[in-house]
């Protein structure tokens, strides 16, 4: 422990899950080294196998400084990784950190002023997405909005408070070691999984609006669309093994993928209806992607038009790909076909 005044500061270890990072894993170390937190700390990053320069990048890092360690991860998925991470670490508070993130500087103070503060076992704030094309720029638009991935906390913001789940986390390294640490099975969503069993074991899970963390979405519309079939995938599984845990939000996506997708057909099954000379009333299906299509525009008009006009045709795009393949991945997970799916999908 490190003594401040009158109070102790608890060390801090912050864990990282890197793989094929080579573009945003410096920026996210650096940020973790330019904090003003006086507690002790250290950086302990668990490294895949990668192929893009990023094993070369981070023994490079680790070599000219001693607080960064660099621990394999075999395995190379996200929840295995922080495992091996927060293993490898000595420190009574676990600082989560992704490698598209950039902290503030002050966000270890914050955290660990407000764990201290609130006595929970976990603290978290909000996930800034930030672009610099415009593409990155409608992801990050969409992802800040709630017609884009449903307007939870950590992603539009709101009261400092308890919650199901947040971006991250600051955690107490003795609770999340109590109920098991990640569930090295969930390859996707395992933040939440792992909320949910600190609040089923009696533990409080924090959100503060103060803790923004700088986060650079994909940059393209192929990852993108992986991303979210993906993450969509495993919230379906997750759905499928927690029931009770699982808010009526997350089956927002998947219905309006099914309404939209059953407009269509009943839209082509109208056009046969002509072909025969019959009424076409199942044209009337085609109501429903119409609508669908009417919010995708007034969406983009309100949210987007503000970063101008090319930002705004690539929310056009955005919008639908996050809502489909997000969907599209919940409905699979959800039938238990995520095994055959999520090795296409990438991290």
């Amino acid at each position: 422990m490190h003594q401040r005044g009158e109070g102790f500061l608890p060390g801090v270890s912050y864990v990282m899950p890197v793989l094929n990072e080579a573009t945003h894993v410096r920026a996210a170390v650096e940020s973790l080294l330019a904090q003003d937190f006086e507690g002790p700390f250290e950086v302990t990053l668990a490294l895949g196998p990668s192929i893009d320069g990023t094993t070369e990048l981070v023994e490079e890092m680790a070599a000219v400084d001693s607080r960064i360690r660099v621990v394999p991860n075999d395995i190379g998925s996200t929840p295995a990784g922080l495992n091996i991470a927060i293993r490898a670490s000595q420190y009574a508070v676990v600082i989560r950190v992704d490698a598209h993130s950039v902290l503030p500087p002050e966000y270890a103070r914050i955290a660990v002023e407000t764990l201290e503060r609130t006595g929970a076992d976990n603290v978290g704030g909000i996930m800034d997405a930030r672009g610099i094309s415009a593409f990155e720029r409608a992801v990050a638009r969409a992802y800040g909005t709630r017609i884009g991935l449903g307007g939870t906390p950590h992603h539009v913001g709101g009261a400092e408070g308890a919650a199901e789940t947040v971006y991250l986390g600051c955690f107490r390294t003795a609770s999340i070691l109590a109920v098991g640490l990640f569930d090295e099975g969930v390859k996707r969503g395992q933040d939440w999984d792992l909320n949910r069993r600190l609040r089923e074991a009696g533990g409080l899970v924090w959100f503060t609006p103060e803790l923004r963390v700088l986060y650079r979405p994909r940059p393209t519309l192929p990852q993108l669309a992986r991303q979210m079939l993906s993450t969509g995938l495993w919230r379906g599984e997750l759905a499928r093994r927690y029931p009770a845990a699982n808010g009526i939000r997350y089956f927002v996506p998947p219905a309006m993928v099914l309404a939209v997708a059953l407009g269509l057909l009943l839209g082509v099954a109208g056009i046969v209806q002509v072909a025969f000379g019959a009424a076409p009333w199942l044209f009337l299906g085609l109501i429903v992607p119409i609508g669908y299509l009417v919010i995708v525009v007034a969406a983009t008009l309100t949210v987007a038009r503000p970063d101008g006009i090319r930002t705004s045709l690539n929310f056009l795009v955005v919008l639908p790909c996050i809502h489909f393949c997000w969907g599209v991945g919940f409905v699979l997970g959800y039938l238990k076909l995520t095994s055959n799916i999520t090795a296409h999908t990438g991290r």
